[in-house]
């Protein structure tokens, strides 16, 4: 399928361990991720604020199950590891990660 990015997608994940996101619902005035389409990939960051713990990366739309997969790490609090989170709820959003945007020197 195709890498898709869309604006302003925020949900809540109660992801624990090293498992999938699964989603909870957009956040108010934000989109969901099902608008990149089931079996799409895309980039997702999640954040644990309680425990200080966040990671990049690029995952696939699941429609069936609505959970972002966790197939590869970016960059993480955890040393660019996947993160292994605890329990409640993070943040999980669309984002283009800054190692992924190539700029121009002129």
């Amino acid at each position: 399928m195709a890498l898709v990015l869309a604006d302003r997608v925020l949900e809540t994940t109660p992801v624990m361990g090293l498992n999938d996101a699964n989603l909870s619902g957009a956040q108010t005035n934000y989109q969901p991720f099902s608008v990149i389409g089931g079996g799409n990939t895309t980039y997702y960051t999640i954040v644990d604020n309680t425990n200080n713990e966040w990671e990049v990366g690029i995952g696939t739309y699941v429609l069936a199950g609505n959970y972002i997969s966790r197939d590869t790490v970016l960059s993480s609090s955890n040393g660019g590891a996947k993160v292994y989170f605890g329990s409640g709820d993070k943040d999980i959003f669309l984002d283009l990660p800054s190692e992924e945007v190539l700029l121009s020197a002129g």
